[in-house]
């Protein structure tokens, strides 16, 4: 089969498109013929800063697309279904071996793109919302880097749930996409202070939550927060160091979640969350936003473009 591939951490160029052995399905596991892969702001981390496990590997945490194989173990998936996966690795190919535990069914009339970008996105969102966070309806909420996949899905989720929504962005365009699908307040990043911005619209309270999947903005987020407030801390997508002073949110009374989903799509209550989301989005009331959309052998220039900070949405690629 054909894969974009690295054997050495660094820019998009170390990806190399080739031929590789195909996967194996497992006794757990499905094989899936891909159709489409979502770019996930793990895949740009991992491949910039950590050494592959081996020589030629495959990188990616989503894909969605037919199974094309199912091992013995299998009960409830069977040749010619559609699914969306996760895994840490592997969605950047033509094919692509997965435990079945790791997929989800995809719902008619749902685009495999969305397939592919909905389930990191939407299901991140949800569980720093709700699960972790307990956003309630006539809260107030900031969501870093809403132009973001995460922050994308944010904007929706909180705004479907009753709350204010507060989110960093560049652009009027931006800004105006985003207030289309229920952002209250476009804080521009680039022209404004947040944190000013932030104690403007809410009269000098604070948001009562932060949802924060850029890692070097915390310790504005903190600065945003209202005593008593929380924040959800998420993935590092800036790429810096994820060190705070923690002595101001100790005087405020503040709360602090971090969250790793890598260890959280696989429990049985976000599992659960992530088919909810899917039908949501199939139904129109979820609206997944793809950026721009490359071929699997432009894998490089693919990621070079999710880096280029001027996307809204997700970069998917096509096998």
């Amino acid at each position: 089969m054909k894969a974009a591939v690295y054997s050495q951490p660094g820019a998009p160029e170390v990806l190399r498109y080739q031929e590789v052995p195909d996967p194996v399905c497992a006794p757990d596991g499905v094989l899936i013929r891909v159709e489409a892969i979502a770019i996930e702001g793990g895949d740009l981390i991992h491949r910039a800063a950590s050494p592959p496990p081996r020589p030629d590997h495959i990188p990616g945490f989503a894909a969605a697309g037919e199974i094309v194989a199912v091992g013995a173990q299998v009960r409830d998936r069977r040749i010619g279904q559609k699914v969306t996966s996760f895994d840490m690795a592997g969605s950047h190919a033509a094919l692509r071996a997965v435990a079945a535990s790791r997929t989800w069914l995809m719902p008619e009339g749902l685009d495999m793109a969305a397939g592919a970008a909905l389930p990191i996105a939407f299901g991140t969102a949800d569980h720093c919302l709700f699960a972790r966070a307990g956003l309630g309806a006539g809260e107030t909420v900031l969501v870093q880097a809403g132009a973001g996949g995460v922050g994308l899905a944010a904007i929706q989720l909180a705004h479907r749930a009753g709350a204010t929504v507060l989110a960093t962005v560049s652009g009027a365009a931006r800004a105006e996409r985003l207030a289309a699908l229920g952002l209250d307040h476009a804080i521009d990043h680039r022209a404004v202070d947040p944190v000013e911005a932030v104690l403007r619209h809410t009269g000098g309270r604070g948001v009562d939550l932060v949802l924060d999947p850029v890692g070097s903005t915390l310790q504005a987020s903190l600065a945003a927060l209202r005593p008593e407030g929380r924040l959800v801390f998420v993935g590092n997508a800036g790429g810096a160091g994820l060190e705070v002073s923690l002595w101001p949110a100790l005087q405020a009374n503040q709360t602090l979640h971090g969250v790793f989903m890598g260890t959280q799509f696989e429990k049985p209550e976000v599992y659960s969350s992530v088919s909810r989301l899917l039908q949501r989005a199939a139904s129109g009331e979820l609206e997944v936003v793809i950026d721009r959309r490359f071929p699997l052998s432009a894998a490089a220039e693919a990621h070079a473009h999710a880096e280029s900070g001027s996307l809204l949405g997700r970069v998917v690629l096509i096998p």
